[in-house]
């Protein structure tokens, strides 16, 4: 392998890189373009009512009807939900300490300190973090108020009025979602399930047809893969069907889940169809549309013939497992009884996450990251009183958005804000001041250009977390300049403050939020990184409950964790981009060698997860007991291997006892057990279990190789 000194980026490649993921990012998604309207329109239905009633803090509820619109009318509604409770608490607390502190400004200093304090404590100790997240945010929004010379009557209205103002707006975004919900009358559940039939119906196509490098097809169904079905299974657990409905949807569920995974392995394993199998695959397609038809029509799926299974075995890897799939998801609806154990219990209720985590309340992580944020906070409150220019308070406010736990990710979320403040700010804001609204003359015109910028910011907001939030303070930006007054605001002075603003925030968090108890994002990466390792051996072994739908349900969870590790690699990764200091290239290093590593990981992960319901003897995949013990072995073995991937990350000495020649032979012991098995096993099964096991074999092999390669060279 080449030195990483090598292929470090140049400028060019670096280009090139920059543009494919801004199309990567803004590309149109299903359902993208539904939850643009959606956003756009609460954002200016409250704009207008603001506009109209001449409603304080109007600006702000534009914000939140933006954001606070989600992909499902139940993620809105909990959204909604942890908005109002956040800015209800933060309103009672600000009263309190108007009522306490207003005639002693040292004590009302002292209050203000103590409320950036907890509202950073608790963003970083609370599991609800959007609701901790609005408590201080109101808190930041409403500081200039504590400090004007003004009735104590008038600073408790004022108060009053941002938290009615943003529940207004919280209010119509969920009316929003909840008309949008009427008029599509469809199931939610259904169309998911119908969405990943699809996607799967979509690449066997391209297979049979003799195009199967179709790249954005893969990419969705691996997607669809590395999601899961935890939020099928959720809205089901949520639906209130009847049990034996309930029952039978849990199957389906399960299995189109494990449709998709089969589909995401496929490509691993070849890049065409044999001559022999493409009828045979045709027809599982045929199978796979009557089954989406009939769901999306509210019809039971009827069995209209066999897709395939049972004839001479195939060359194609895990068709059989594919065949075999499909006609257990018919089978759910006939029989569910036999396949009670895909389906969760139907009395089953989502156990409510504790608000605090188990560290608990006074963990030194979290007074530390409390005491960094209030530092920079303070720091900027202090500066602007002292300049008497109140204008200039989104320093604060930016303090709260930007903070997060590490150095390159707390910096990654300034330079989308900064960027998003000088574009929507000086770039879209001035210029419409300059441009257009002096040609404006009416509410009418306004609301076009509201409209047109708003989609913008709005379409980029629905992008991936990567670069979600710079569409976010575009908004931002631009509804602060232009809905602050009940006017066409053409005072370039107002842009100047906001963005004056941002940067004093900006260098508060850097002189005092990145320098004290913050743990790089390298460092970071490389734990979250090992971690995922540890996550997936754990996955690899299999499940530890003897009960199927405990072992099932622990699977699940696993899964679930394992995918917030990968997305967090992710993001660190992005985030090493902007720390500086000496370990800067090593952790440069890293991250290359982990960007290279990742994609194998996921496929061995979703690999996995196809191997794992022969562990769990699913119905369908049972195995002979001789055949089970000897992929046990394999297994274990394998899962060692990532365990030591994961101690040579953290650059520790593992014993080499887990070596790559012991999991061939182990593998090839196996292998002749299910050969050895053929009056139990089907050739077809036999077949997909050999394929699966030899691609995850060399995955892992490959893996540990490149990780004990690239450790040594990063040592």
């Amino acid at each position: 392998m080449a030195s990483i000194a090598q292929t470090l980026p140049t400028s060019n490649t670096r280009l090139a890189w920059f543009w494919d993921f801004l199309k990567g990012e803004l590309v149109p998604y299903r359902g993208r373009g539904a939850l643009l309207t959606r956003t756009v329109l609460a954002s200016t239905l409250v704009m207008l009512i603001s506009m109209t009633f001449r409603l304080p803090y109007g600006a702000y509820g534009a914000i939140y009807a933006l954001i606070l619109s989600r992909e499902s009318l139940e993620a809105t509604a909990n959204a909604v939900w942890n908005v109002v409770i956040g800015f209800a608490i933060a309103a009672a607390y600000i009263i309190l300490g108007l009522t306490l502190a207003l005639a002693d400004p040292m004590l009302r200093f002292l209050w203000i300190i103590g409320g950036f304090f907890v509202g950073f404590w608790a963003m970083s100790a609370f599991r609800k973090y959007s609701a901790a997240g609005r408590f201080g945010y109101l808190i930041a929004i409403t500081v200039t108020l504590w400090d004007r010379h003004a009735t104590a009557a008038s600073k408790v209205e004022n108060t009053l009025w941002a938290v009615g103002v943003v529940s207004l707006a919280s209010l119509i975004a969920l009316l929003v979602e909840i008309a949008f919900a009427a008029f599509r009358r469809s199931d939610e559940l259904i169309d998911a399930m119908a969405e990943r039939l699809m996607c799967v119906e979509d690449l066997l196509i391209h297979y049979v047809a003799g195009d199967p490098e179709n790249a954005p097809l893969r990419e969705a169904v691996a997607r669809l893969a590395l999601t899961g079905t935890s939020r099928m299974r959720l809205k089901l657990r949520r639906a209130g069907y009847e049990p034996q409905y309930a029952q039978r949807m849990g199957a389906v569920v399960a299995l189109t889940g494990r449709l998709v995974d089969l589909a995401a392995n496929l490509p691993h394993f070849t890049s065409r169809v044999p001559e022999t199998d493409r009828e045979r695959l045709g027809r599982v397609v045929n199978r796979i549309r009557e089954i989406r038809e009939d769901l999306t029509k509210g019809s039971i799926p009827q069995t209209r013939g066999s897709a395939g299974e049972g004839e001479i075995p195939a060359t194609l890897p895990l068709l059989g497992e594919m065949e075999r799939t499909v006609s257990l998801i018919v089978q759910a609806f006939a029989e569910p009884r036999s396949l009670s154990v895909f389906a969760p219990a139907p009395d089953a209720r989502p156990e409510r996450a504790a608000p605090l985590p188990p560290s608990g309340w006074l963990d030194s992580e979290h007074l530390k990251f409390a005491m960094r944020g209030c530092l920079a906070a303070t720091a900027s409150y202090i500066t602007f009183n002292a300049l008497a220019w109140p204008e200039i308070s989104t320093a604060v406010t930016t303090c709260f958005l930007t903070a997060l736990t590490t150095i390159g990710a707390s910096r990654q979320k300034q330079v989308l804000r900064i960027s998003g403040a000088l574009v929507g700010g000086l770039g879209i804001g001035m210029g419409a001041q300059v441009f257009v609204l002096p040609y404006i003359d009416s509410i009418a015109g306004f609301t076009v250009l509201y409209i047109a910028i708003i989609a913008v910011a709005a379409w980029i907001a629905t992008s991936s977390p990567r670069l979600s939030y710079f569409g976010v303070q575009l908004a931002v930006a631009f509804c602060l300049i232009n809905l602050q007054e009940f006017k066409l605001q053409i005072s370039l002075t107002v842009a100047r403050d906001r963005v004056i603003g941002v940067l004093l925030g900006l260098l508060m968090m850097w002189l005092f939020f990145d320098q004290l108890w913050s743990s790089p994002a390298g460092t970071e990466m490389k734990r979250t990184f090992s971690s995922a390792l540890r996550l997936l051996a754990r996955l690899a072994r299999g499940p530890v409950s003897k009960d199927a739908r405990e072992a099932i349900e622990a699977s699940y969870v696993l899964r679930e964790t394992i995918n917030v590790h990968f997305d967090r690699v992710r993001s660190l990764a992005d985030g090493v981009l902007f720390e500086f200091g000496p370990s800067r290239r090593k952790n440069l290093e890293l991250r290359s060698y982990i960007r290279q590593w990742g994609p194998q990981l996921r496929a061995l992960f979703v690999m996995r997860i196809a191997a794992l319901k022969y562990r769990l003897q699913a119905p369908g995949f049972e195995l002979p007991e001789a055949v089970r013990l000897q992929q046990q072995a394999y297994d274990d073995h394998s899962a060692r291997m990532l365990e030591e991937m994961a101690d040579l990350i953290e650059q520790k000495t593992p014993p080499a006892t887990n070596t790559i020649e012991d999991s061939h032979d182990l593998l090839h012991r196996t292998i002749e057990g299910i050969q050895g098995s053929s009056e139990q096993l089907s050739p077809d099964r036999s077949r997909s279990l050999i394929t699966l096991l030899r691609g995850i074999d060399g995955l892992t092999s490959s893996l540990s190789a490149e990780i004990a390669h690239g450790s040594r060279q990063t040592a």
